[in-house]
C-alpha cells in the first residue's frame, strides 16, 4: 500500500461502560473460541466502512465531518441481544432506529458528495447496524459451538451517542483518530 496512505472507517462508539461489556464479551471469544480479531478495534458501530485516504489530505477529510456533525443530533442507540452473520460472525444487535439509519444514510451521502469516497458494497446491500465480538478468524466450527451459547442471550442497553468517530489503522489495529461532537 502506498505509504501516504492510510485506512480509515467512521463509527459511532458507545459510551465505556458498554464498551467495557463488549470487550468482556471479545476477551470471552478469544478465550473460548479462539476468535482475537475483534480484539483489534474499540467497540463500535460501522457507519462509514473502510476506506483509503492520502495523510496529507486529512484535514479536509477532518473538515468534511466537522461539518457534517455540526447539522446532526446526538442519536439514541439501543444494543437488544445477539445476532450472526454465519457462519463467521457474531454481533451484538443494534436496533435500526430511525434516527440511527438516518445519520447513517446521511454521512455516506455526504462523503459521497462532499469527498468522493463510495463504499460499492454498502450502495448494494441496506445498513445493518451491529458491533462485532467475533469475525474473520471464528473458525466455522467454533461457530457453530459458539452461536447456540450466544443465540438466545439476554442483552439490551440504551445510550446516546453525541459524537461521530474517525478510526485510522496503524498497521495492526484501529486506534481513534479524532471525535467530532454532533449538535446537542
Amino acid at each position: 500500500m502506498d505509504q501516504s496512505k492510510r485506512r480509515f472507517f467512521i463509527a459511532l462508539l458507545p459510551p465505556q461502560e458498554i464498551q467495557d461489556y463488549a470487550n468482556e464479551v471479545k476477551e470471552y471469544f478469544a478465550q473460548n473460541y479462539n476468535s482475537k480479531k475483534a480484539q483489534k478495534s474499540p467497540p463500535h458501530i460501522t457507519l462509514q466502512p473502510p476506506f483509503e485516504w492520502h495523510l496529507e489530505h486529512l484535514p479536509l477529510l477532518e473538515q468534511a465531518l466537522s461539518t457534517f456533525a455540526e447539522t446532526q443530533t446526538s442519536v439514541p442507540i439501543i444494543l437488544k441481544g445477539f445476532g450472526a452473520f454465519a457462519p463467521r460472525v457474531i454481533y451484538i444487535n443494534v436496533v435500526k432506529t430511525p434516527e440511527l439509519m438516518r445519520l447513517q444514510g446521511d454521512l455516506m451521502a455526504h462523503l459521497e458528495e462532499s469527498l468522493g469516497i463510495v463504499d460499492s458494497v454498502s450502495k448494494t446491500r441496506p445498513f445493518a447496524p451491529h458491533m462485532t465480538v467475533a469475525f474473520q478468524d471464528l473458525t466455522r466450527q467454533n461457530f457453530r459451538a459458539a452461536w447456540p451459547e450466544f443465540q438466545h442471550r439476554e442483552l439490551e442497553f440504551q445510550c446516546i451517542v453525541s459524537q461521530l468517530t474517525l478510526l485510522i489503522h496503524d498497521g495492526k489495529r484501529w486506534d481513534v483518530s479524532k471525535n467530532f461532537a454532533l449538535s446537542i
